[in-house]
């Protein structure tokens, strides 16, 4: 188990326990979240080892390496899918300015987005750290990834856009990563890092029971400002920030499901709308974010 002494981003060692949290999807263990008081992130502390952490992957509950369809939530989940892929596809080729390229999909899971990036005439690499997913990918669409350890052995300058949809808080080197997908980006390249919000509305609903936790899977519970200081960290800034609007429904109905131990869709339903209309104001307090990031120092002139 690994046990932070000091912020990990910032390494602050002005840290303290915020709550419990319950891994409702594959141990039933609890975990604590702790939270640095001067960059704002909030991180699972005891957290498995990397060696260790697989088997809470483990589960046909998780729905991006079992890709399974069975419950109402997980088709709710699949339908969903079909629209935000076209979403992040044409995402990327407006803000990279391409209509193809080369693009490097991190945390690829069972390969639907680099299918969909490949249909779409671009270059396309993965990365993922579970073999069944791989296979999967394989299976389903024809898309070879790569394992985890890969990573460190790609060219650097190779990729016009990195992307990385709800994988950076699964990260134990997060530097490290930070660091390489950095080198591997081109000049005037993009990075897209989603992640959950815990500044948003629906986190102040459900609390400890706010699915997004997904302990200890999610080592890392980023705000805007931890975000914004982990990239300055490594040399890259902040370009935009997007809406990730559907995640609020999502975590929603599982978070409700949490507290009150069925489900309540019509509650979860409202509980989202409020989330989104509050983000429509401030879109740094949407549920999930998208950071649209670059590297100044090898911006391309114009």
């Amino acid at each position: 188990m690994i046990l932070y002494d000091s912020c990990p981003i910032c390494r602050s060692k002005n840290i303290l326990p915020v709550f419990t949290v319950k891994d409702y999807t594959v141990s039933l263990e609890d975990f604590e979240i702790w939270e640095c008081k001067h960059c704002t992130l909030r991180f699972t502390q005891n957290i498995p080892e990397v060696e260790e952490i697989a088997r809470y992957y483990q589960s046909e509950n998780y729905i991006s390496h079992s890709d399974t369809q069975e419950g109402f939530i997980n088709k709710l989940y699949h339908q969903v899918r079909k629209k935000t892929l076209l979403k992040k596809k044409n995402l990327v080729k407006k803000l990279t300015g391409k209509k193809n390229g080369s693009i490097l999909d991190i945390g690829s899971g069972t390969g639907a987005f680099l299918n969909t990036m490949q249909l779409a005439n671009w270059q396309v690499k993965g990365i993922e750290p579970d073999e069944m997913a791989r296979k999967k990918s394989l299976e389903l669409y024809g898309v070879q990834l790569n394992a985890a350890e890969d990573l460190y052995t790609l060219p650097a300058n190779s990729f016009d856009a990195i992307t990385m949809w709800h994988v950076l808080e699964h990260v134990h080197d997060l530097h490290g990563y930070i660091n390489q997908v950095n080198d591997l980006l081109r000049p005037g390249g993009k990075i897209f890092i989603a992640v959950p919000n815990y500044t948003c509305y629906d986190e102040e609903v459900y609390k400890e029971y706010w699915a997004a936790y997904d302990v200890p899977r999610h080592l890392y519970h980023f705000s805007p400002k931890a975000m914004k200081e982990l990239l300055e960290l490594h040399g890259l800034s902040i370009d935009s920030v997007r809406p990730m609007w559907y995640d609020s429904f999502y975590v929603s109905l599982l978070s409700e499901k949490y507290k009150t131990g069925k489900s309540n869709p019509a509650r979860a339903f409202l509980n989202g709308m409020i989330s989104n209309s509050k983000a429509m104001l401030n879109i740094k307090k949407c549920s999930s974010v998208i950071y649209v990031a670059s590297n100044p120092s090898t911006s391309i002139e114009l």
